[in-house]
């Protein structure tokens, strides 16, 4: 298990484990997509991990698409988000923030006054989103991007670089899977483009790759990370060969220095994402999906990642790297409060001594 313990350096990251906890939507954000003080709570108390991915967090207030999501494109949200790192930082953690555009996967009753769904073509994913005043709801009809309203979307990506280390992030990670935005122009069902960001898949990628230089240059390349999921088809998407994208993607940050790659299993039978992305990515790799401590301590010794990411254990483990350290049982979450508003299941679950995790 020592191998979980060690100190790493990715890009102007430092590490002091290889414990990574991985970002989880939990709809703890106010109705106006601010960062509540139940959210300071939590991140404060699971400061220990060597880094914390921070929640998927909307880049402006088209990319808004499920209810009570943080943004980070107004004041008031980088003010609210400086609390939460100002307390992890006091801990002794490192933290930083993924972008998430949720692009079409969106819903109108979730979204703010005046913004809209947008997505590569006008094509609705075929799925429903919770909404507090309605229930379930099917998902928006998108507006197509124009090849000047792509190039204002990528720079919203950079502005929300910026405003995440005005925030006090260290960093930020592009949600580049499930579905939303970088997603959707790789899928062939939700891109239809004929122009530079449609059609074959050197073009498909490129929106991905475009967004990724932008957050680069804006805050420096060792401050960015990318997380991928080769194959996954969450939220209606569809890419016809998760392999040759992944390696076609992997061939386009190599270059850019990167401060990791985050890379989930694959669902798809017979993918290795952990392989290809070891032989075709220099850097940090941090793995995702499945692990626990045992197997996450050998897939570190073995070479195969700089660290690990865990989601789930880190719900009702608050100390989860003390309790692997000291070999301790993991506590069990509840399902029923997942993404219910509050501090019950979110930031209640006591450390292991039974005593809650912040003072």
């Amino acid at each position: 298990m020592n191998a979980l313990f060690q100190p790493a350096r990715f890009g102007e990251l430092a590490l002091a484990n290889r414990v990574v906890m991985a970002p989880m939507t939990r709809s703890r954000a106010s109705s106006d997509h601010v960062p509540t003080a139940e959210m300071v709570d939590y991140y404060a108390q699971r400061a220990s991990a060597g880094l914390i991915v921070a929640e998927g967090t909307s880049p402006s207030a088209d990319g808004i698409g499920y209810c009570r999501t943080p943004g980070i494109y107004s004041e008031a949200q980088i003010r609210a988000w400086r609390e939460v790192t100002d307390a992890v930082h006091a801990r002794g953690g490192q933290i930083v923030l993924q972008l998430m555009h949720c692009g079409r996967v969106a819903a109108r009753a979730n979204k703010p006054a005046g913004s809209r769904s947008v997505a590569p073509s006008a094509v609705a994913a075929r799925t429903q989103l919770f909404t507090d005043s309605e229930g379930m709801a099917d998902t928006d009809l998108p507006h197509a991007l124009s090849l000047d309203e792509v190039a204002a979307v990528i720079g919203d990506y950079r502005q929300a670089a910026l405003n995440a280390r005005a925030a006090g992030f260290d960093g930020v990670e592009l949600h580049g899977t499930s579905g939303y935005l970088p997603m959707q122009f790789i899928a062939t069902n939700s891109n239809l483009r004929d122009d530079r960001y449609g059609g074959p898949l050197a073009n498909r990628i490129r929106f991905t790759l475009e967004v990724l230089q932008a957050m680069a240059e804006a805050i420096g390349a060792g401050r960015v990370g990318l997380r991928l999921c080769p194959g996954n088809p969450y939220n209606d998407v569809e890419d016809p060969d998760p392999e040759a994208t992944l390696k076609a993607l992997l061939a386009g940050i190599d270059c850019m220095g990167l401060a990791y790659l985050h890379i989930m299993r694959s669902p798809v039978q017979g993918l290795d994402a952990f392989a290809i992305a070891r032989q075709g990515f220099a850097g940090a790799l941090i793995a995702n999906d499945g692990f626990d401590g045992p197997s996450a301590a050998a897939h570190i010794s073995s070479g195969a990642a700089e660290a690990v990411s865990f989601a789930r254990h880190y719900i009702a483990n608050p100390d989860l790297v003390e309790r692997l350290r000291e070999g301790h049982a993991l506590a069990r979450f509840d399902r029923h409060t997942l993404y219910s508003p509050g501090p019950a299941g979110y930031s209640d679950y006591p450390s292991r001594a039974g005593e809650p995790a912040l003072e």
